[in-house]
């Protein structure tokens, strides 16, 4: 069973934490635990409840009807808003709840049926990057631990192999060839994981080599073939690299080919970028990007 400081449910459900003890006191709406030195605390149903509170007031409930409601009827409430949302934050909400008690079939249960509602390709742009950037806003206020982050990163990860299986062998004719990796000591690989979808499932050839990997290796096993893209991600901010000279070692290496760097460590600096460089900003432009490779190939 988790155990949640007032301060844990305000950073996941939004609702400040002076609110919620009005909400509290006024309406009886939840009654929270007291440890043996008085000090009070939320378990995994009581973090649950709140998301959903937190969810139907902001669809326009106010907090005296929902006082009134039942446990099912606030469920029943939060189905129908599942079903019509158009900001996915019960979904979001529903993962994180998920994850802080390391609930595997309730976590499985919102992503399956995210994926069902709208197919995982804007699942993923919709749902589960602003989840993970969630996650990291957690990380940094010390809300959740690293195996919070494990524990959901291996499902996300889990439905992302068995779509990329499904890709395998689909070509486009006019099909170019992209080469994916992590830079040494990157790990975080759900989105290029991602990225290794949307090239295949709109019929691109696709070099995908992983995490971690040492730029002189990646040069080494890639003598003497032809790569159209580069596509590499840097996220971790305890990676601590030049990354000039990093950039300047891929165009080195690779003058002919156009090469595409994301995430964090990338998008929050100013280098001297050559012309065969590209910042992704957002997951948006590289999809556009390929898209415009890929007009004539029919995708799901």
């Amino acid at each position: 069973m988790g155990i949640f400081s007032i301060k844990d449910i305000e950073a996941v459900s939004g609702i400040k934490s002076h609110t919620l003890r009005i909400w509290e006191q006024r309406y009886g709406i939840i009654q929270p635990k007291r440890t043996e030195t008085n000090i009070r605390y939320y378990d995994d149903a009581d973090l649950k409840y709140i998301i959903n509170i937190s969810i139907l007031n902001k669809h326009g409930y106010k907090i005296s009807e929902i006082a009134k409601m039942s446990m099912d009827e606030v469920r029943e409430a939060i189905i129908k808003f599942s079903g019509r949302n158009t900001t996915h934050d019960s979904h979001i909400k529903g993962l994180i709840a998920s994850m802080l008690s390391f609930d595997e079939y309730q976590f499985h249960k919102v992503l399956t049926t995210a994926i069902i509602q709208m197919g995982l390709e804007k699942t993923m742009l919709n749902i589960v990057i602003p989840f993970l950037h969630e996650v990291g806003i957690l990380w940094q206020i010390g809300s959740i631990h690293p195996s919070h982050e494990h524990f959901a990163s291996n499902i996300i990860k889990q439905k992302l192999f068995v779509a990329i299986d499904g890709q395998v062998g689909k070509f486009s004719e006019n099909r170019k060839k992209f080469l994916l990796f992590l830079p040494e000591r990157e790990q975080h690989s759900i989105g290029l994981l991602y990225a290794n979808y949307l090239l295949r499932s709109r019929g691109q050839d696709v070099l995908f080599l992983g995490q971690e990997v040492p730029l002189v290796d990646l040069k080494d096993a890639c003598e003497g073939r032809a790569v159209d893209y580069i596509f590499t991600i840097l996220t971790a901010a305890h990676i601590d690299i030049d990354k000039q000279k990093f950039v300047d070692t891929l165009c080195e290496f690779w003058p002919n080919s156009q090469i595409f760097l994301t995430g964090i460590q990338f998008n929050n600096c100013e280098l001297n970028y050559p012309s065969n460089v590209r910042v992704i900003r957002k997951m948006d432009e590289f999809i556009q990007f390929v898209d415009s490779l890929s007009a004539n190939f029919n995708h799901n």
